[in-house]
């Protein structure tokens, strides 16, 4: 069963849930959610700190990402704490070169580039992207 809230699934990754996989399925959850509202709701509730720096700030930057690229017309407060910002850059690519740090400095989402998370262009994207019902 997916997450229903972004709080929700930081507390299946403490409780021993794989990290990639309980975020794959929030994004999941929100992307299908019928609303903006109900999306808005699947993030507003604030992840408890986890004390994993690095995960802390990624929160953050997924919760700003959504509801900027969704348009939700508000992004909830508690994403601009301090504890969502890194002192230091943290590139999620594996061993990455100096040619791949610069790519992911410049590609990265300013969600996640004003957080010192350097990653892909469209770091959130899935198979399944926003649904859109036809009537």
């Amino acid at each position: 069963m997916r997450p229903s809230t972004l709080a929700d699934a930081i507390e299946r990754i403490e409780a021993g849930s794989a990290r990639d996989i309980v975020l794959a399925e929030f994004v999941d959850t929100f992307d299908l959610a019928k609303t903006d509202r109900d999306r808005y709701v699947s993030i507003e509730r604030e992840p408890k700190l986890t004390g994993d720096k690095q995960l802390d700030a990624l929160v953050g930057a997924i919760a700003e990402y959504l509801a900027e690229q969704r348009r939700l017309g508000r992004v909830p407060r508690w994403v601009f704490g301090p504890a969502r910002r890194l002192a230091s850059p943290w590139f999620t690519t594996a061993s990455p070169t100096d040619a791949m740090r610069e790519y992911l400095t410049f590609s990265s989402p300013a969600e996640f580039a004003s957080r010192n998370i350097f990653t892909e262009e469209r770091p959130l994207r899935r198979a399944r992207g926003p649904q859109t019902v036809k009537t």
